[in-house]
């Protein structure tokens, strides 16, 4: 049976066993990618319009798997829409 694809739950990353986020105990966290989590807690502390800022930067990486690339506002655009969806950003 096929994973179902899952996404960082802080900057939108596709997450795999590679790159989960560690909890306090060391084991992997479920909803988190390790540039955002380790340890049991976030590693910078910001608010969603700085984590769009500071994801913005890779656009470049996310064009390559786009069949249309982005402009980085589109791409900010597109992650207004998407981040307040995930568990860090939901109110």
């Amino acid at each position: 049976m096929e994973q179902e694809m899952k996404f960082c739950q802080s900057c939108g990353m596709p997450l795999n066993d590679e790159n989960r986020g560690t909890n306090a105990d060391g084991s992997k966290n479920e909803d988190y990618c390790m540039y955002c989590y380790q340890n049991g807690k976030f590693t910078n502390d910001c608010t969603m319009d700085e984590m769009i800022e500071f994801c913005a930067q890779f656009v470049d990486e996310v064009n390559k798997n786009m069949p249309k690339p982005m402009t980085k506002e589109e791409y900010k655009d597109m992650m207004r829409q998407y981040f307040p969806m995930l568990k860090r950003w939901k109110k």
